[in-house]
Formats: C-alpha cells, sequence, structure tokens
C-alpha cells in the first residue's frame, strides 16, 4: 500500500511567525509569596491527633469508639482526607468533645497561626 501525495504547504497559507525566545528569569526579581492559608483539614486533623495524645488514647481506641476505619481516622489525623461533618462528630465525640469543640479548637489554632505570621501552615504545633 502506498501513501497518498502530500502537496508542499499551499500558496495561501501563511508562514509561521518566528518564536521570541524565552525571557532569562534568572536575574528577574522575585516577588516575595504571601502567606498561605493553612488547609481546614490540616487544621481539623492537628486538633483531633492533639487531643487523642492528650488523653493518651492509641487511634484504634478512637477509632473503634467513633465507629471509624483506623486507616481512615489515621488518614483525617494527617491531613490527607477531608472528612464530612458526620465524621468529624463521631470522632470528636469519642474523644469527649462536641463538633462545635472541635471546630472551636481548630478556629484558635488558624487564629494563632495567623496572629504569629506564619508564611505556611506545617502541621506543626508547639505547646508550653
Amino acid at each position: 500500500m502506498t501513501r497518498p501525495e502530500t502537496s508542499a504547504r499551499p500558496a495561501s497559507a501563511r508562514p509561521l511567525a518566528p518564536v521570541a525566545p524565552a525571557p532569562d528569569r534568572s536575574t528577574s526579581p522575585v516577588a516575595p509569596k504571601e502567606p498561605r492559608e493553612p488547609l481546614w483539614r490540616d487544621l481539623i486533623g492537628d486538633v483531633l491527633r492533639r487531643e487523642r495524645l492528650a488523653q493518651e488514647r492509641t487511634l484504634k481506641d478512637v477509632a473503634d469508639a467513633a465507629r471509624i476505619s483506623m486507616p481512615y481516622l489515621s488518614e483525617v489525623e494527617r491531613g490527607r482526607k477531608e472528612a464530612s461533618s458526620e465524621v468529624l462528630a463521631a470522632a470528636a465525640h469519642a474523644l469527649g468533645l462536641g463538633l462545635g469543640d472541635l471546630l472551636s479548637l481548630a478556629q484558635s489554632e488558624l487564629t494563632r497561626s495567623r496572629a504569629t505570621g506564619m508564611s505556611s501552615y506545617n502541621g506543626l504545633c508547639l505547646a508550653a
């Protein structure tokens, strides 16, 4: 089987415009980054983990009490999963907190991170 002959570009076609080289950004000043807002799931996860550890409870114990899987609770604590309000309420109740308490603690964490001018929230919380 032979290929059909391809004709040269029609006379009406315009030639391609030359491509300008990319500007050299190695000498351009770098604009300062805006402080990044922490993710809600990171704040909630840190509060859950901090409360669990303060009570000296295991992940399995809290997951069983909340009736959620241990791997899922671990993902929530690490900020990897965006948990539903039902899951958050169950985890909070398993820790002896109400959902409002959990949200209030997360809001306090957010306020603290903004007040200290943290440029990015990395999930590390230091307590005195």
